[in-house]
């Protein structure tokens, strides 16, 4: 490990199994940030594993980079995140993650149904969307959509 409790991007990446494109890319987009050394070289601070971990995860529950940079954004810039930080940052995205489960368990349960879609190329479509009567709710697939 390099020196005052700091990971090289390479460290970084072995630690978070994140390609060191990736990391870099992150700190492009304001995910994640670094200091530089004399030699520019990137040093991140060991904090910088949970904020990884964090973009980790949230992409792989389906929620973009934009949604997690924002939610980033509210952690402090001058110090590490404490406990507190974190279980703010989550209570916030409560509402959000319970939407996308309920999103996720009605295409779970529909799958094999009408999703609303239009597409009225399953014989149980006729019966579930005559006409394709369900258009007027919008594209795509409206039974999937909340409300």
């Amino acid at each position: 490990m390099t020196g005052r409790g700091e990971l090289s991007v390479g460290e970084l990446s072995a630690r978070s199994g994140v390609a060191p494109s990736a990391l870099r890319y992150y700190e492009e987009l304001g995910l994640i940030a670094s200091r530089r050394t004399a030699g520019n070289q990137r040093r991140y601070a060991r904090a910088t594993l949970r904020r990884v971990s964090f973009v980790r995860a949230a992409q792989a529950v389906g929620l973009s980079l934009d949604e997690i940079a924002r939610a980033l954004a509210t952690l402090p810039d001058d110090r590490t995140p404490t406990k507190r930080d974190w279980t703010r940052l989550s209570a916030s995205w409560r509402d959000l993650l319970d939407a996308r489960i309920e999103r996720l368990e009605r295409l779970r349960d529909r799958l094999d149904g009408c999703l609303g879609c239009g597409c009225l190329s399953l014989r149980s479509c006729a019966l579930h969307n005559p006409d394709d009567a369900k258009a007027a709710r919008g594209p795509g697939a409206v039974e999937l959509e909340p409300g």
